[in-house]
């Protein structure tokens, strides 16, 4: 379903500066916010201590290494 809300000339003001592109809608910029202050999922958080620990223990390649191995 879709609605329409009022919101104040401020509030657009804002909204317009925190586009990323000039044809975003404001719609996805006010997703975009509520992503930032979303929670994140546990799964989410083991694959980002498991990332960090891969890191600590050097299980990483660098970019340079990927196109090497690629052939790029």
């Amino acid at each position: 379903m879709v609605t329409t809300i009022q919101v104040s000339k401020e509030l657009v003001e804002e909204l317009k500066t925190r586009k990323m592109f000039d044809r975003e809608s404001y719609e996805e910029v006010i997703w975009d916010l509520i992503e930032d202050t979303m929670e994140l999922s546990e799964e989410t958080k083991r694959n980002i201590k498991q990332a960090e620990k891969d890191i600590r223990e050097g299980r990483v390649y660098t970019h340079e290494q990927v196109k090497k191995e690629l052939g790029l």
